[in-house]
């Protein structure tokens, strides 16, 4: 089955040709560097993470890129309060940034071009938009984009330019000739970072920076366009409108968006306080447990984020690497048709709740030959790891997942259970049974076989 994507432009699933042979190139807007990333941010890092390494795993030649915004209205303000350069920053949020998808198994783009290192190039394309008529530098040294001189304007985001007038005005202090035009180039205010330009000192617009450093790094015209929900509008729209009026060729083939994250059914807001960071969050559950949680749903459904939903993803791991527990590391073999199954789920727009289904019946079969067959168990497992690798999972020790825990005293535990074979052993049961239930108040589950006594925690 051939790869087919679905597109927020179309509003339809599509099949994927590339524009260049088995060449992709893939743009996704990145993080602005003012706050620790959240869980929204999560989604969207491990969901193009997954759509980037599919592609590579289904050879295709990916450049993968997503930008860093690293100057805008919220940086300097958080500066400002905090007393420091935007710089430094900047600076720390993006090793903090780095350090955040590390832990979620988020591989690294292959470029990650930061706003301040194209500023010549955000300038030179507002001057191409000014003389084509599309753009106009006021007096108080703002540039705007002119919204209605761009026919195509709302074809992303289905909204017509009749229906964005109601209600929209021009704000205390803009110069621009209609509420709907957005600013290419801000000027400076007093003790604001800046940078010299043919309109005085200012500095770009958030919208201009994404234009410039896709258009830069993949040229004017490339295949994948991605982003988080809330980008649609007015964001990728205007990039759009930018990117296609200064270039004259049609821009992103294929938009792609990923699905909102609610918490506890609620929209996430910091007036709310349900505002959880990623490393928040990765204080109270395994990274992997997290980044199941973000993969286990389409990536263009909306994810509620709860402790119940992070406790089922927690027992579903725990079920793949309970079958995954004491076979030998081998090469991948048998399980053709899983193999199949889940390639078919993938190639359907990224259809992972499919995908992580074929990895679930997986396991059970690897649970029936355990037994009976060891070796083919042994190549089944290696095989549900191979394909667990595709979406950034199970490559953790079996025990080391099954004990590891926040709130688990692993010697304590260890203690226990060996005082429950001490009184096994000396036919004290109704002892063992009381360790037993000690451990099972533990969040603790005992499996007794021949070979001596295992635990994990319980899902």
């Amino acid at each position: 089955m051939a790869l087919s994507l679905y597109s927020t432009l179309s509003k339809s699933k599509q099949p994927f040709v590339p524009l260049n042979g088995k060449q992709v190139r893939l743009y996704v807007c990145g993080m602005t560097v003012y706050d620790y990333c959240h869980i929204g941010h999560a989604r969207v890092m491990v969901a193009f993470d997954l759509i980037a390494r599919w592609l590579r795993h289904s050879g295709y030649e990916l450049t993968y890129v997503r930008n860093i915004t690293d100057i805008d209205d919220k940086i300097i303000r958080r500066a400002a309060q905090n007393g420091e350069p935007f710089e430094a920053l900047t600076q720390r949020m993006i090793a903090a940034m780095h350090e955040d998808e590390a832990r979620l198994n988020v591989l690294r783009p292959d470029l990650e071009p930061r706003a301040t290192e194209h500023i010549d190039g955000m300038q030179q394309m507002i001057s191409t938009l000014i003389d084509k008529g599309y753009a106009y530098p006021v007096a108080n040294g703002d540039v705007y984009y002119r919204v209605a001189r761009f026919e195509g304007y709302g074809k992303l985001s289905r909204r017509k330019l009749d229906e964005l007038k109601v209600g929209a005005r021009i704000e205390a202090g803009e110069a621009k000739d209609d509420p709907l035009d957005f600013v290419l180039w801000k000027a400076a205010k007093p003790g604001e970072p800046s940078w010299d330009s043919p309109w005085g000192k200012g500095r770009p617009g958030w919208h201009i920076e994404c234009s410039v450093m896709s258009t830069c790094c993949l040229g004017d015209s490339f295949d994948i366009h991605g982003g988080g929900p809330d980008l649609v509008f007015p964001h990728h729209e205007n990039e759009i409108a930018q990117s296609e009026a200064a270039t004259g060729k049609p821009y992103a083939a294929i938009w792609m968006h990923a699905g909102a994250v609610r918490v506890d059914g609620e929209k996430m807001s910091k007036s709310l306080g349900n505002f959880f960071t990623i490393r928040e969050v990765l204080q109270k559950y395994p990274a992997e447990v997290v980044r199941y949680l973000l993969v286990a749903s389409h990536y263009r459904s909306p994810i509620n984020y709860s402790e119940d939903s992070l406790k089922e993803a927690q027992g579903a791991l725990s079920r793949f690497y309970t079958a995954l527990r004491g076979l030998p590391e081998v090469v991948p073999a048998g399980g053709e048709d899983f193999v199949a199954r889940f390639s078919a789920a993938m190639n359907d727009d990224f259809n992972t709740p499919a995908a992580c289904a074929v990895l679930f019946d997986l396991a059970r079969e690897i649970n029936r030959q355990r037994e009976a067959h060891p070796a083919m168990a042994a190549g089944l497992a290696a095989r549900l790891r191979e394909l667990g690798s595709l979406l950034g999972i199970l490559q953790t020790g079996a025990e080391t997942f099954l004990q590891e825990g926040h709130q688990a005293d692993s010697a304590a535990i260890e203690a226990l259970i060996n005082a429950r074979l001490a009184a096994r052993a000396a036919k004290n049961w109704s002892e063992a049974d009381r360790i037993r239930a000690e451990l099972t108040n533990m969040n603790v589950l005992l499996e007794d076989s021949k070979d001596g006594t295992t635990w994990r925690l319980a899902g």
